[in-house]
């Protein structure tokens, strides 16, 4: 369910340049698989290894594992990590599979009998009320966090941001709304660290997401995502079918806005993740609605090992993760966004005011690459496997 969300249109990925502007086009995912290969770049083994942490800053691991969590390990971490192998992680992952079995019992029983709600090729259960949908909601609420709990998270800490916030970025800017009284946000817009984004999110405020549309045919999770609400996408369709999906999810985010019983459609307009100390440019497709939206910053402090999904495979940092004792989040919380007259009728100004709003409240770094940098930058450490190790000991 942690989708990476792109725009829809048939147009690839832009080519880097020096400071490009957020994307043009108005949608949310892009439906060419391929890895775009920017113009002069330079071959990897002519790169240093100065030149590859500077370009892809963004995406590159600074904890003890090091890049790709295959860097040399002092023998007290080895000793600490064995530990945790044997003692913590099956507790872990015994508890971890009962909370998903027992939400799935909860979904599974609150659905009985019940048809999904179907439009557009989607299905869904977010759209049901009564008892069963307030029982589905406090219930995955409550659960969430308490997965959260035991992945390591025992405290999250967050802040509310009041009206120091200034929101003017330039000479037309927008207004930023201090109270929802005059604005309910039709979706909750994040940057993206890690997949434990979704579950923090799901625990905060039960929205739907966008997701690939394999994610509901999963076993557990694939009836967890419909009673989610989610938006589903499937890459290998045509361009003019990628249009209606974003339809459905702009035609969501003003539901939300103007019903406050409607799920809140929760986006991640970078469209990758990082390792937490960037803010890569805005897709414009969240910001389509011309409704208010919610900014929402999440950073994950650490000492040993980062809980961002970066440079790293998944079965490898989610057993690094469970063999952490302790891991942290903070999440701050902006005021609703309103759009000035302006930014409703330019997304990209809409998205790139946010953008510079979330970097500025949340000390983060302004970065120009994206997913297709991303993807460069993962094959050339795939590609030279020796690096990761170098990078390690470079840091120390």
């Amino acid at each position: 369910m942690g989708s990476e969300l792109q725009d829809l249109t048939h147009a690839p990925p832009a080519e880097p340049r020096p400071r490009p502007d957020p994307d043009d086009s108005p949608l949310l995912l892009n439906p060419e698989t391929k890895t775009p290969k920017p113009q002069n770049q330079v071959p990897v083994a002519e790169q240093s290894i100065e030149e590859m942490e500077k370009k892809y800053a963004a995406f590159v691991r600074q904890d003890v594992y090091g890049t790709m969590g295959r860097g040399d390990l002092p023998w007290v971490e080895k000793f600490l990590l064995g530990l945790a192998l044997v003692f913590l992680v099956p507790v872990r992952v015994v508890a971890g599979m009962s909370i998903l079995v027992t939400y799935y019992a909860i979904c599974r029983v609150c659905t009985a009998f019940l048809a999904p709600n179907r439009e557009d090729g989607q299905e869904d259960y977010a759209h049901m009320g009564g008892w069963r949908r307030a029982v589905i909601v406090q219930s995955g609420r409550f659960l969430s966090r308490l997965l959260l709990f035991v992945f390591g998270f025992y405290w999250i800490s967050e802040t509310s941001r009041g009206n120091e916030v200034n929101g003017q970025f330039n000479n037309e800017t927008a207004s930023l709304d201090q109270s929802e009284q005059l604005g309910r946000p039709g979706a909750i817009i994040s940057n993206h660290v890690s997949y434990l984004d979704i579950l923090y999110h799901m625990s905060s405020s039960f929205p739907s997401f966008v997701a690939k549309r394999s994610v509901a045919k999963l076993p557990l999770v694939g009836l967890i995502s419909k009673c989610l609400g989610c938006v589903y996408v499937q890459r290998e369709l045509k361009s003019s079918d990628f249009k209606g999906v974003s339809g459905i999810v702009n035609e969501r985010i003003r539901e939300a806005h103007q019903n406050k019983f409607a799920p809140k459609m929760m986006l991640f307009p970078e469209g990758t993740t990082t390792n937490g100390d960037y803010l890569l440019p805005f897709k414009t497709g969240a910001f389509l609605a011309k409704a208010p939206v919610l900014p929402i910053i999440l950073r994950y402090p650490y000492q040993r090992f980062s809980p961002a999904w970066d440079s790293i495979s998944g079965a490898r940092h989610v057993i690094l993760l469970l063999c952490q004792f302790a891991n942290y989040m903070e999440v701050t919380r902006l005021p609703v966004y309103r759009p000035s007259e302006q930014e409703k009728e330019d997304p990209k100004l809409y998205a790139e005011n946010v953008r510079k709003l979330m970097a500025q409240e949340g000390n983060l770094i302004l970065s120009d690459i994206g997913l297709a940098e991303k993807r460069v930058y993962h094959a050339a450490l795939n590609g030279n496997i020796r690096m990761p190790t170098v990078l390690h000991q470079k840091d120390e």
